[in-house]
């Protein structure tokens, strides 16, 4: 049986990647960036690599992902469900801003 749910932990994954989406990332830094289990990281980016989202470089001492810059082509449908989810969420793409520490 397959789920059709998104949860907000894998929202989270998409999220973090999305921010990094310039950089390659390990499982344990997406784990940290998205507040997540370092296994439940690993599960997602494995889903993400075979969905064709996540490019993958298979690099030592660990392997290293990143947001392919063809994912809303090489899978539309489900590019569409995490960007729906991340509406549905609440979560945005870009850290929040610094405040403003500047004095007058």
């Amino acid at each position: 049986m397959e789920r059709n749910e998104i949860s907000i932990h894998e929202t989270r994954a998409f999220v973090a990647l999305l921010r990094n989406k310039e950089r390659w990332i390990t499982s344990k830094e997406l784990a940290k960036e998205a507040d997540i289990a370092e296994r439940t990281a690993r599960a997602f980016l494995l889903k993400f690599t075979r969905l064709g989202l996540v490019d993958l470089a298979e690099v030592f001492p660990a392997h290293k992902y990143r947001l392919s810059e063809k994912a809303s082509k090489r899978n539309a449908g489900y590019f569409g469900r995490l960007e729906k989810a991340r509406e549905v969420f609440g979560l945005g793409a870009e850290p929040a801003a610094a405040p403003d520490r500047g004095g007058s």
